[in-house]
């Protein structure tokens, strides 16, 4: 076994800074090569908790603006207008990306469209109610109308 410090995220094995114990090969085949982790020395251990403040400093400026989003659009609706046939369903669907492009031109807030939390498209006129997770405990509800248009 080898140990390592990662230098950014590594999915299934750790975050940047973490120091983990990894098989040789797989550290000497890819994550050293690709340049995802160094050698753990006494260095890299002084390194690496450098690395982990600067990761926790980032990560708290992270979740104060996600949350100063968070205020700012819960209490706003959202209205998007659709063509909709007389029972009410959509002749098309409102996507992620229609509500971030809406959300960006009624608020002024950009959210980016993977951030929404949307199940499937939205087909229906009225009230929904669509999650948006911008940051790790950081999930909210947009209040999105669609209205006939």
């Amino acid at each position: 076994m080898t140990r390592v410090v990662l230098r950014g995220d590594v999915p299934n094995l750790g975050t940047k800074g973490d120091i983990r114990e990894v098989a040789d090969g797989y550290a000497r085949n890819f994550l050293l090569p690709r340049g995802h982790a160094i050698l753990a020395t006494d260095g890299a251990d002084r390194q690496a908790a450098s690395m982990r403040r600067a990761r926790d400093v980032k990560d708290a400026h992270d979740r104060q603006a996600a949350e100063a989003i968070a205020r700012a659009l819960v209490p706003v609706v959202i209205r998007i207008s659709a063509r909709s046939g007389p029972e009410g369903k959509l002749f098309g669907s409102v996507t992620s990306a229609n509500i971030a492009d809406a959300i960006a031109d009624q608020t002024g807030v950009v959210v980016e469209r993977h951030r929404l939390q949307l199940a499937e498209p939205i087909k229906t006129l009225g009230t929904h109610q669509v999650p948006v997770k911008l940051h790790t405990g950081v999930e909210f509800p947009v209040t999105v109308e669609v209205v006939k248009g």
